[in-house]
């Protein structure tokens, strides 16, 4: 950065002038009087050019470099982060500039676009040409860009993003074609005053001697060289072992924001472009990208091979994808001509163990392009199956990613329930191929805006495949909706929609609120306006920003027209903005009216905020427009539902066919995305109705009153003994979906309890409630072509049977001991596994916890000689099931400090060591010891460290734990996002419940089960 006297920068710096000439008055002597007096002279005319030229020079760059105080503030800049900036020597070699004009001083910050966490937007991008070279013998890869681009406002500026890249070379070149026209090679060289990085906000800086012009059309050009990194995120490695060689694989992982990490690009989703993609590396891989191979050819020189893609729809940066390897596939093809791929180890494709997803992928366009009514927009879709990925799946356009565990199907091992899971996968990432890659949010502020949509459907979609799964009807309750209350009702929780500035900020938007709230106010939105409007309305929705931007107004605003067509007139920006800004649901009382004793009687129903702290409610202003369904009935007879709007805090309706004896139902399936209290003899009479004829209320409702009364209970709005009293009735439970429900919530109090003196208490009164239909269930067989044959009409009774099997495992059923141990006895002294898929997991982690340390082993064994994906994630986790604290410390070692387990899996065995009871303290010792790795290896994943914090402190309930937290969080929380404030409020709620409740909890369970209610 030294100032080059000689050059004109220089000459411009009055300051640095000045200072020259004092230097020169002070080490001149002069010993006369006349010199003396021609000094002053000289001085006062120096002093008087000096000033001429600073106002000259002031006058100029106001007329005409109005900016160049940007170019002064270097110093500052590179203080700030900017190392790599580069001298006049890159621009000259380039543009033929004649150096920086380093020595300008203004420090006008406004004119410094690059120090806003967002994009200017002077100029957008139009088109990308990317070449890249990829060498994976030393993991690196180099490349060039050519960017056309579009003057939007007149700027000496383009700011874009660069993450890690070194850049060498950088050109500007004026297209001189206006913009929205073909662009005309009349252009020119611009000069380049500099360039330079600005890591503080991950951009890349370049500065022209003169302003680009609105309208416009120019090209930037850039090269640069990175690592093909080892952190799952931009372009990244991987590797797997086929016949004992290990082999390596490198693919792109661009969302939310790292498109960066590997080129040069404006990564933000509204800065939608087109691609043409060139990738050359060594022939014996095969490389693979959103679009089909346009043309290959082979070099002479060094036989390397150079594939173009054809070019992209235009779309947002980070769903632009490649990958390198030396994967094989299969293939099939839709009735339209869409050719879809499955690429994955050579090994997992001879084994067929890809083919069951891409059949269902082949039947899931089919049913997509039917519901939307807007076809699938690229002439191939491919899937990729990859050894280490950070999320389960990412939808890039037309090269969809999946970790291999959610999209490789081995039908001999596999349970029901994986292939359950690994179903929705696909039809979510499937799904996105519309919300998502066509329409795309704007800002991530609205993420929900694709993954709601694609959540809500990987119920709707799965439907379609298997209907007698009846997963939006019955699993979206127990999987999304009563889930993503519990974070939900917490005070640390958001609203849907939250304001993103920061890049650091994007990743906390990628939450459950996002994906099951999202869903969940989509289920709600879609039965209140119907099946047929409701497609309506997305169809017009896509229709209208296929190829570009949407932001939530652009949704209600689609909606509310479908249903003014048929002449409802529902503002459903109004209603729904009141869900999607406001953090939160509302809990919905509804009591009679006992002051008239007429057949018809009014009923009072008021809302508020449900928050789990009572302590919390204090300030309750929150409100939202409920559209409430309730159904009055009997002993015998339901009657129909009707809906009511609830818009106050309090209203007053009449119901009809109401007296003492009939009960009040709210929330009729649970279609809506809040909880329903009732007054005491309300409840007292459901609970008589499921003991005495359960079947009068629905399935979803019985698996509604289930949740909603334990969450009550422990938020402090019921009596402790309501939720116990109702659960009374699960002997006479036949259907799956109250039994899951129930054990979601008898799980979360059995980690409450189990280290308590009176555990038993809880215990033997959740195996009261289980045994007899247990013992009538009983254990699956495992005969010839029952393995894995989900797609019997028998589904739901088999996931039934799995439930009552897993708690009564769980909570101590002898029984249910033995015939696990002599399950694993079996497979250990026969060498055969004859243990039925579907409840692998249960029998093995129970073996594991009951048996000795050659169990331990034997199972470890076979993890590692296993290559069944899905085996070898149970194997896993059963491992984390010993009552050994010497094995569990030694697994815990191994996960983070060794390659034996993945790297994805890492934080599954943390988890589920803290979830067992013996392993809980270790592993959350062993979290903050490990701290610092874990979160420099996961941190900047989305998921991976909520996951983590979340899994090893929810169970912590003792004032030690708290305390410990705490300190944790002053000591080394900085970096964790909103994880660690969420685990801070659920423990504190923990260690509140066991002080105000835990007497009352165990009191009622001492009591004789016929007691009144509470």
């Amino acid at each position: 950065m030294g100032l080059n006297d000689s050059s004109p920068g220089a000459m411009r710096n009055g300051r640095g002038l000045s200072d020259q000439w004092a230097d020169s008055v002070v080490v001149r002597p002069r010993t006369t009087e006349r010199h003396i007096t021609v000094h002053k002279r000289l001085v006062l005319g120096f002093a008087l050019s000096i000033l001429t030229l600073i106002i000259v020079t002031v006058v100029a760059v106001v007329l005409s470099v109005r900016f160049e105080e940007c170019g002064s503030g270097r110093g500052r800049d590179r203080a700030a982060g900017e190392p790599g900036a580069r001298g006049a020597g890159g621009s000259a070699r380039l543009n033929g500039s004649r150096g920086e004009r380093t020595g300008d001083r203004g420090d006008d910050e406004a004119a410094q676009p690059w120090r806003s966490p967002r994009l200017p937007g002077s100029v957008r991008p139009r088109h990308y040409d990317l070449r890249l070279a990829v060498y994976m013998d030393n993991f690196t890869f180099s490349g060039e860009v050519s960017i056309e681009l579009e003057c939007v406002n007149a700027t000496r500026f383009i700011v874009l993003h660069t993450d890690r890249l070194e850049v060498d070379q950088v050109s500007v070149t004026a297209e001189g074609g206006a913009a929205g026209r073909p662009a005309r090679p009349a252009g020119g060289a611009m000069r380049i005053h500099r360039h330079f990085p600005f890591p503080a906000n991950q951009m890349y800086v370049v500065v022209l001697h003169r302003e680009l012009k609105p309208m416009r059309v120019y090209r930037l050009n850039m090269s640069f060289d990175a690592a093909i990194e080892d952190e799952l995120l931009g372009f990244f490695r991987s590797s797997y072992t086929l016949q004992r060689e290990r082999r390596y694989l490198a693919v792109t992982q661009f969302s939310p924001i790292h498109a960066r990490k590997a080129f040069p690009c404006f990564d933000e989703p509204v800065y939608k472009a087109t691609f043409s993609l060139t990738i050359r590396h060594d022939a014996q891989y095969t490389s693979l990208s959103n679009m089909p191979v346009e043309s290959s050819s082979l070099s002479d020189e060094d036989g390397w091979l150079t594939n173009r893609f054809a070019r992209t729809p235009r779309m947002s940066t980070y769903y632009l994808a490649w990958a390198v390897c030396n994967f094989t596939y299969r293939e099939t093809q839709t009735d339209s001509g869409v050719t879809i791929r499955l690429y994955a180890r050579p090994d997992a494709i001879s084994s067929g163990a890809g083919d069951y997803a891409l059949q269902i992928t082949k039947r899931l366009l089919g049913f997509y392009q039917a519901y939307f009514k807007v076809q699938y927009s690229l002439p191939k879709l491919d899937l990729l199956a990859v050894p280490k990925h950070p999320y389960a799946a990412m939808e890039n356009w037309g090269l969809s990613v999946f970790v291999e565990q959610k999209i490789l199907l081995d039908a001999e091992v596999s349970s029901s329930s994986y292939q359950m899971e690994l179903t929705m996968v696909v039809v979510h990432e499937i799904c996105h191929q519309w919300f998502g890659d066509l329409v795309t949010p704007v800002w991530w502020e609205d993420v929900w805006l694709k993954e709601g949509f694609a959540h809500f459907f990987e119920y709707v979609g799965t439907d379609f495949l298997f209907p007698k799964w009846n997963m939006e009807k019955q699993r979206f309750l127990t999987d999304v909706l009563h889930e993503v209350m519990l974070l939900d009702g917490l005070r640390s929780s958001h609203p849907i929609s939250q304001e993103v500035e920061q890049a650091t900020d994007i990743n906390r938007v990628f939450d459950w609120i996002a994906y099951k709230k999202g869903a969940a106010l989509i289920r709600m939105l879609a039965n209140v306006m119907g099946q047929t409007l409701f497609q309506k309305g997305l169809n017009d929705y896509l229709l209208s920003h296929m190829y570009s931007n949407a932001a939530r107004d652009d949704l209600w605003s689609k909606l509310s027209q479908a249903m003014r067509s048929e002449g409802r007139d529902i503002d459903i920006g109004e209603m729904m903005d009141r869900w999607t800004l406001q953090m939160g649901y509302p809990v919905v009382t509804i009591s009679k009216d006992q002051s008239e004793q007429l057949t018809t009687h009014n009923i009072t129903v008021s809302q508020e905020h449900f928050l789990y702290g009572q302590e919390v409610r204090s300030n309750n202003s929150l409100q939202w427009q409920v559209p409430l369904t309730v159904a009055v009935g009997n002993a015998s007879t339901v009657c129909s539902e009707s809906l009511i709007w609830i818009n106050n805090k309090t209203e007053t309706h009449r119901i009809h066919q109401m007296h003492e004896n009939t009960w009040l139902l709210g929330n009729i399936n649970q279609t809506g995305y809040f909880r329903v209290n009732y007054d005491l003899q309300n409840w007292k009479l459901l609970i008589q109705q499921l003991h005495s004829s359960p079947q009068i209320i629905s399935v979803g409702n019985r698996a509604g009153l289930i949740d909603d009364a334990f969450n009550l209970a422990r938020a402090g709005y019921l009596p402790q003994g309501v939720p116990l009293q109702l659960i009374g009735y699960l002997p006479e439970e036949t259907s799956f979906l109250p039994w899951h429900a129930a054990s979601q919530a008898l799980y979360q109090l059995d980690k409450l309890l189990d280290r308590t003196d009176e555990y038993s208490l809880f215990s033997d009164y959740v195996l009261k409630q289980v045994a007899s239909r247990y013992h009538q269930m009983g254990w699956p067989s495992n005969g010839p072509g029952h393995e894995g044959n989900v797609l019997q009409a028998s589904y739901q009774t088999e996931e039934l049977q799995r439930e009552l099997i897993m708690l009564a495992c769980s909570f101590g059923n002898k029984q249910c001991h033995r015939q696990a141990v002599a399950y694993i006895s079996d497979w250990i002294s026969s060498n055969k596994n004859r243990i039925p898929p579907n409840i692998r997991d249960i029998v093995y982690c129970t073996g594991v916890s009951l048996m000795d340390e050659d169990v331990w082993e034997f199972i470890w064994m076979k993890f590692h000689s296993s290559n069944a994906v899905s085996e070898k994630k149970i194997l896993l986790e059963a491992l984390t099931c010993s009552d050994n604290t010497f094995l569990l410390n030694r697994l815990l070692n191994l996960s983070l400090t060794s390659d034996l387990v993945p790297e994805q899996d890492v934080i599954d065995v943390i988890v589920h060591v803290g979830r067992n009871p013996q392993g809980r303290s270790l592993a959350w010792k062993y979290f903050r010891e490990k701290w610092e790795v874990l979160n420099a290896r996961y941190g900047e994943a989305l998921f991976m460290n909520s996951k983590l914090i979340s899994g090893v402190t929810e169970f912590l309930n003792t004032e030690k734990e708290l305390s410990e937290l705490k300190d944790f969080i002053l000591s080394s929380g900085v970096g964790a996002g909103p994880a660690l404030p969420r685990a801070l409020e659920i423990v504190e709620g923990n260690v509140r419940w066991h002080r105000l409740y835990r007497r009352q909890f165990y009191q009622w369970l001492r009591k004789p089960p016929s007691s009144a209610l509470g």
